[in-house]
């Protein structure tokens, strides 16, 4: 992806948003980028808990949006990964406080005086005013799916505002698939979302018991050795341009058909 400015969004809550966020800002900086992860879920701030940064929040977005503070005060700097840096969302506050052109000029600041080659943002769930706040300053998108039916139909609304936005690239992180269930045609593969999203994956991340020892502990799971990790670090690879192999499942043809049926297709 050419963007340097990313949202990580989805239609629903729970698919992995903030886990993705936290490990691909973890794994870009790891690969030499400069990148700052921001959280724009207000009153619901997490990215901070999963980084393992909590205890270092003194100021947040909402201080650098309203002017309380500096930019250089609110960032936190990730100790443990050189060149990543966290800006936390408010736990006092509402989305309503988020004006998307002061934010745009936040993100503008970032790249153009700060010097990041790279802003994520960590979208709230749902397609209310968080999420076009989240989405006003977005080059590109990665939207964050589950193989599940309810999370492919809410995708498909999120890809669809993303395109009004104009948000020129979108790509899809497939989140927590199950290859033994793939395979045995009971769940969902990567060819399936591709046929009825029409979007590519950049990733495609297994379900991994390490994803919950790594946000219990604080720790992006790229910094360890876990399946999932591996596949974070693949992601953040092709994003930034390498030709990757993705992992190959075999499948049973016959779930996409009913799936098709499902969503009114052939």
């Amino acid at each position: 992806m050419n963007a340097k400015v990313i949202v990580v969004t989805s239609g629903k809550g729970g698919v992995g948003k903030t886990t993705t966020t936290a490990n691909i800002g973890a794994a870009l900086a790891k690969l030499g980028e400069k990148v700052a992860v921001i959280d724009v879920d207000v009153g619901l701030r997490n990215l901070d808990v999963v980084m393992g940064l909590e205890s270092r929040v003194v100021f947040d977005l909402v201080d650098v949006l309203e002017g309380k503070c500096r930019m250089s005060q609110a960032l936190i700097r990730d100790k443990r990964v050189e060149n990543l840096y966290l800006l936390p969302a408010s736990q006092t506050r509402d989305k309503d406080a988020l004006d998307p052109e002061v934010f745009k000029g936040v993100v503008r600041d970032l790249v153009e005086q700060e010097g990041f080659s790279r802003i994520l943002i960590d979208s709230p769930a749902g397609i209310e005013s968080g999420f076009k706040t989240a989405a006003a300053p977005a080059e590109g998108a990665l939207v964050v799916v589950n193989p599940e039916v309810s999370s492919v139909r809410d995708a498909d609304r999120i890809i669809g505002l993303l395109e009004a936005q104009q948000v020129n690239e979108i790509r899809l992180v497939i989140n927590r698939l199950r290859p033994k269930m793939v395979a045995s045609g009971n769940m969902l593969s990567e060819a399936d979302i591709l046929d009825i999203l029409g979007v590519k994956p950049i990733g495609i991340i297994p379900e991994d018991e390490g994803i919950i020892v790594s946000t219990n502990v604080g720790e992006p799971a790229v910094l360890g050795k876990t399946k999932a990790g591996e596949a974070f670090m693949a992601t953040a690879r092709r994003l930034k341009g390498e030709d990757v192999p993705y992992p190959k499942f075999e499948e049973d043809r016959g779930f996409l058909a009913a799936l098709r049926r499902l969503f009114g297709g052939a």
